[in-house]
């Protein structure tokens, strides 16, 4: 059964701002020579890696909504140089923007059952989307 993961975007002011960074670093990597890998480092290693890496994505909670998600690859454990045990989780770069939900702030991860995830976001072809702050705002004012 799939289950999925949901983590504060720590930095990121919206979904092209993580956009961005993704392709920043993968940029960075071209350059360097370097395969490109997005990795997640998180302090928690899953337990439950199985349901995780049967469809499981990486929930995004940016400025205070859960927006997008990342698809999970791998769950890659490891300990740092201080001897801390820390996860790398190994995501798909494309982000996929979801219905936008509230989000309380939390710490490091939480799971998420896949009935509870909100569903991907409809991509519309004429690209007559609102702008992702104008419909935050638009939101939090009870128009949207």
């Amino acid at each position: 059964m799939t289950l999925h993961l949901i983590k504060l975007c720590v930095g990121a002011t919206s979904i092209a701002d993580l956009e961005d960074w993704i392709a920043q670093r993968a940029e960075a990597a071209r350059k360097a020579g370097q395969p490109f890998e997005q990795i997640h480092v998180t302090r928690m290693v899953p337990t439950r890696r199985e349901e995780l890496l049967d469809g499981g994505a990486l929930y995004w909670v940016i400025k205070g909504e859960v927006a997008a998600r990342q698809r999970l690859l791998d769950l890659r454990p490891f300990v740092d140089g201080d001897g801390v045990r820390r996860c790398g989780l190994v995501l798909d770069p494309q982000v996929v923007p979801v219905e936008p939900r509230p989000s309380r702030p939390f710490q490091g991860w939480r799971y998420l059952k896949a009935s509870e995830a909100p569903r991907d976001l409809a991509q519309p072809e004429d690209g007559g989307a609102l702008p992702e702050g104008l419909a935050r705002e638009l939101r939090e004012l009870g128009l949207l």
